[in-house]
């Protein structure tokens, strides 16, 4: 009986633990550049990722924010530590115009983590650009995926 307790015990611990921790892997498709016309030609895009935390009593920590072309290979790794988001703040993190490396089927990984139940972060890239006399501009939302780590 007291092996049963103690085992009873340890099981509702490990659940407490696992409640006490909100967290989340998440893909976000993004755009360096679009095609467009007959031919086709590029319009290059400025990208901006925007993480914004909903909540409006818990912090929110940026684990890991990567930028991947489309080959998935890792270009850039935007947080070397962690980021705190404060509630009802938002980061940005943005790759300019010029920087094509990415391609038209590039995106980012984001891990995020809170103490507790958290609302969901709102998580976009934002692509815009202009050529000629054309001007173009969307949004591509996260989509969650198997926790990374």
């Amino acid at each position: 009986m007291k092996r049963v307790m103690i085992l009873i015990a340890a099981i509702a611990m490990a659940l407490a633990a696992t409640a006490a921790m909100a967290e989340q892997s998440v893909y976000v498709p993004a755009y360096s550049h679009i095609y467009y016309g007959d031919k086709p030609s590029k319009i290059l895009l400025t990208t901006t990722l925007s993480i914004r935390n909903t909540d409006p009593a818990k912090n929110l920590t940026l684990h890991k924010v990567e930028y991947r072309n489309g080959q998935g290979k890792l270009l850039k790794n935007f947080t070397k530590d962690p980021v705190l988001i404060q509630p009802f703040a938002a980061v940005r993190f943005v790759v300019p115009e010029n920087d094509t490396e990415g391609g038209s089927g590039a995106s980012f990984i984001v891990i995020w983590s809170a103490a507790g139940k958290l609302n969901k972060p709102v998580i976009q890239a934002v692509m815009i650009g202009a050529t000629a006399n054309q001007g173009i501009s969307f949004i591509c939302d996260a989509v969650a995926i198997p926790q990374l780590k």
